[in-house]
């Protein structure tokens, strides 16, 4: 990148600075004449300058000022010929004319400014990641992505604010300077000088009290990025703060890195108001020096009242332009000092030529040989951890490598995976050196898969289909839209003048050539068979299950109208097999006619599933139309009586027991620390009746019977006459519904698919009966049989792989992120893989299964597999024997199965 923050803007900014300064030179002519005409108003018009020799007074009369031996001034214009008042009306409305125009040209050079600097910022953040994408991956171990995102995020913040102003703010406030000056020497050369000599003092006291404060600021960027660092140090790392109880040393650290910054800070703040005090102070001596020398001139009558006004009002607009002046040169130096810092970070040595990451690039190649030739690797300490190791791999040859602890095999496999490069010696694949082939090539064409998956923070199947987003291959679905394209066609242009390359987020990128179908369908087929090869796919049925379906896709027409239907036909067929017996008593199921002894109270009255918090479980006892509702039924008391019940009951038994017991969360409606509170309010009640009770505990006595499920309590609380008032306010609640909560909830119907509810509770569309042994494992079994009676279970999966993994995929385990690994290299069939300990999360059995069932779909693919189980290498075409950086054994298992063999010494050694 360019080292000079002003060559980078001008390089790529020059057209746009250019018509700035035209408008900024416009504007400072516009200047000029609005600090004459207070002097013409004054002189001219009230002191009657202008009426001397003759009652009129001529007005916008225009001369072509040309020399004497020219001809002298052409008149072009005589004017208008005005009386003292129409005079002094012409030129205050012409005052005011230029004022407006000065002011509107300031606004449009200031938003031009804010457009220039937001689009170099945007192109300067761009160049700034496309560089992250070409660091070597062994820097990714030496800096800290939270270091890097905030670099990127805000550390070139003000790097936009001062772009727009790097050109355009010393010409716009140097010639308001100059002209201000120009002015006032024009008037008298005293006070011309008097100016300059304060200006002089402050030019050079100013700056040279500044330095200190830019070191300070320095010191306070790099403390402030050390702190964002160390946060995401503590994020990462929580499971071990909390598992060795380091919180407080991580306090302790924090703390003195806050007290670190606040004193760097603080002492920013005192230089800063301290030259600011400084500055305004001699900026407030010049109009003093003003009044007493031009005042004393003024009386001596050699000056005039209005020169002096002229002069004193051209000063105003004089210490502002100087002050942003030197304010804008200790900006120019801060953010150098910034930019260089971001060279700095974003230089590192062996970054990847770009060419290898062009976007057009040739992505076809044959498969060919891979070869090893005299590889040597030396690590960051200095250590050989790769020496002189050579072999040769054949297209569809499948070869382990084996070794004990620091033997180089996982950094072999690196090495030909490209995640680092040769010390010396060279890898070659179809006679083309492998760190020279571009990332179309190997990204397509090669898969390396490691020991950990990372995953994106976005749905499975995004992931699973990550490695097929090489490059657009179909424009948006809104290419055919006139209007969005016109939309489209004015953000590329935007992108174009920001230098960023026009690639569109929303076309599709899915390369299913690569993946070796032909369309969606295809597409999914495969991941189903990809899914049952790694056995992953009963894990995404589970998540299917528990999946909610896209409320746009459940009811609207095509093919989201037939999953809900089949779904539907799903509660059908499981509602036919709960009739029989055996499993009638396992489930009761939703019907609006009836109140479910197996629900809450809340739930019965609800019927429904919330979709906002306001009708959530947590929340329903503060909300005002649930409450109505219940008094306008008439279920208001029952429920007040119903609460008193269970607060006496809950307080009886569990007064006694300590906090944390289990019992509290198995069978209390009150947590242990809100006990005290019910136990109060027990004893009022007892007291005075339910009858007193006050408006806020009747709120809390019918919340606590919200959680109340008469089948599992079993208190005997809930009779046939309240169920007839509950299911009366079931019937209320849904009829009387305001629309603005319309959206909030989801009614049960057993004629529709419920978008708020899992597909599992859709299809069940009821509620398991309590006490009944192993229902929820027959019921499940039931479900399941449905299912794939039916053919729904690729369905199910659909929707399973929408499932969200979570930030770097934690809310999967370990082995489940290593499956998605695995099938995101097979999707895109690759001539050359690497499995650098791919499976050591797995028991042996699964290993050898998953390992075996992975070579049988790359039958025709040169694979590598570096393992720490040797039994696994007997079934591969060959085995490389790893030892102290070198091959120690190459061939096949059969001619190393021999006695005096390192492969069966490292076998009963790790048997």
């Amino acid at each position: 990148m360019e080292p000079n923050l002003f060559k980078y803007v001008w390089r790529h900014s020059r057209r746009d600075q250019v018509v700035i300064l035209v408008i900024v030179v416009a504007s400072l002519l516009i200047y000029l004449v609005s600090l004459e005409l207070p002097k013409r108003i004054v002189n001219d018009a009230i002191q009657g300058g202008a009426f001397e020799n003759s009652t009129t007074a001529s007005f916008l009369e225009l001369t072509l000022p040309l020399p004497d031996f020219l001809g002298g001034p052409v008149p072009l214009f005589a004017g208008f010929g005005l009386d003292n008042v129409q005079y002094l009306f012409a030129l205050c409305f012409s005052y005011l004319f230029f004022v407006v125009l000065n002011g509107w040209m300031k606004q449009l050079v200031n938003t031009e400014k804010g457009r220039l600097g937001e689009r170099m910022l945007r192109r300067l953040r761009f160049e700034l990641y496309d560089r992250v994408l070409q660091f070597p991956l062994l820097h990714f171990r030496k800096v800290k992505q939270a270091e890097i995102a905030t670099m990127i995020k805000d550390e070139v913040e003000p790097l936009g604010g001062f772009i727009g102003d790097a050109f355009i703010t010393p010409a716009y406030l140097g010639g308001m300077a100059a002209t201000a000056l120009i002015f006032i020497f024009m008037q008298n050369v005293y006070m011309g000088l008097v100016t300059v000599a304060m200006l002089a003092v402050q030019l050079t006291i100013i700056p040279k009290l500044r330095v200190k404060i830019l070191m300070l600021g320095k010191q306070r960027q790099i403390t402030a990025r050390q702190l964002a660092g160390r946060i995401a140090e503590s994020v990462d790392g929580a499971v071990e703060i909390h598992a060795h109880d380091t919180s407080n040393y991580e306090r302790a650290d924090i703390v003195a890195r806050l007290g670190r910054i606040f004193q760097i800070r603080f002492e920013l703040y005192k230089r800063k108001f301290l030259v600011k005090y400084i500055n305004n102070m001699l900026a407030q001596t010049t109009p003093f020096l003003y009044f007493m020398i031009g005042g004393y001139f003024a009386l001596k009558g050699q000056f005039d009242v209005g020169t002096l006004l002229a002069v004193i009002s051209a000063y105003k607009d004089l210490p502002s332009p100087i002050k942003e002046l030197i304010d804008w040169d200790q900006q120019r130096q801060d953010v150098q000092i910034k930019y260089d810092q971001v060279i700095e970070q974003f230089s590192p040595p062996g970054m990847l030529p770009p060419d290898l990451q062009s976007v057009d690039a040739d992505p076809t190649i044959a498969p060919a040989p891979l070869s090893v030739q005299r590889v040597a690797y030396i690590d960051e300490s200095g250590g050989r951890v790769i020496d002189e190791v050579s072999f040769d791999l054949a297209p569809g040859e499948h070869v382990a490598i084996v070794g004990g602890n620091n033997s180089g095999k996982e950094a072999l496999a690196a090495l030909i995976g490209r995640l680092v490069a040769p010390s010396s010696g060279q890898v070659s694949y179809g006679g083309r050196d492998l760190m020279s082939l571009p990332e179309a090539v190997t990204g397509r064409r090669f898969a390396y898969i490691g020991d950990e998956t990372y995953l994106l923070p976005l749905s499975l199947i995004d992931n699973l289909l990550y490695s097929l987003k090489h490059r657009p291959v179909r424009p948006p679905a809104y290419a055919h839209d006139g209007h969005a394209l016109a939309r489209h066609e004015r953000y590329l242009l935007e992108t174009r003048r920001a230098g960023n390359p026009e690639l569109d987020i929303d076309a599709d990128w899915l390369d299913l050539e690569g993946a070796g179908v032909t369309d969606r369908d295809a597409l999914e087929a495969r991941l189903g068979e990809l899914l049952s090869l790694v056995e992953l796919d009963d894990d995404v049925y589970q998540f299917g299950l528990r999946g909610r379906i896209d409320p746009t896709l459940a009811h609207e027409n095509g093919h989201g109208r037939d999953l809900g239907a089949l779904f539907l036909r799903a509660r059908a067929a499981m509602h036919e097999r709960l009739l029989e017996p055996g499993l009638a008593m396992l489930v009761e199921p939703f019907d609006p006619d009836r109140y479910n002894r197996n629900m809450t109270v809340a739930e019965n009255v609800l019927f429904g599933t919330a979709t906002k918090p306001e009708f959530a479980a947590g929340t329903l006892g503060e909300n005002a139309y649930f409450a109505a509702i219940l008094t306008q039924s008439g279920v208001a008391d029952d429920l007040v009586q119903l609460g008193t019940k269970i607060a006496g009951t809950m307080v009886e038994l569990f007064a006694d027991l300590p906090a944390g017991h289990p019992f509290f969360e198995q069978f209390s409606f009150i947590s242990a620390e809100d006990l005290p509170l019910y136990q109060q309010l027990v004893t009022r009640l007892q007291k005075g009746g339910s009858q007193g009770a006050s408006p806020e505990d009747r709120k809390r006595l019918i919340a606590l019977t919200f959680p109340y499920i008469e089948a599992r309590h079993r208190l005997g609380l809930i009779d046939d006459a309240v169920e007839n008032r509950l299911l009366v306010a079931r019937r209320a609640f849904r009829d009387d519904l305001p629309k603005a909560h319309a959206d909030a909830i989801e009614f049960y119907d057993p004629e529709r698919y419920n978008t708020a509810a899992s597909v599992q509770d859709n299809i069940l569309f009821g509620r398991l009966v309590f006490g009944q042994a192993q229902s929820a494992q027959k019921v499940g079994a039931v479900l399941s049989e449905v299912i794939e009676n039916l053919g729904l279970k690729p369905r199910v999966i659909a929707v399973g792989l929408g499932y969200n993994v979570g930030a770097a995929g934690k809310k999967l385990a370990i082995a489940q992120r290593q499956k998605v690994g695995i099938i995101r290299a097979l999707l895109k069939r690759p001539q050359l893989v690497i499995l650098n300990n791919t499976v050591s999360a797995f028991d042996e059995p699964s290993q050898r299964r998953l390992i075996q069932r992975v070579r049988d779909d790359l039958r025709d693919a040169a694979v590598i597999c570096v393992t720490n189980t040797p039994a696994l290498a007997r079934s591969f075409d060959r085995v490389a024997v790893m030892v102290n950086g070198r091959i120690a054994e190459f061939g096949r298992p059969s001619e190393l199965d021999r006695p005096d063999s390192r492969f069966r010494a490292l076998g009963e050694a790790v048997s």
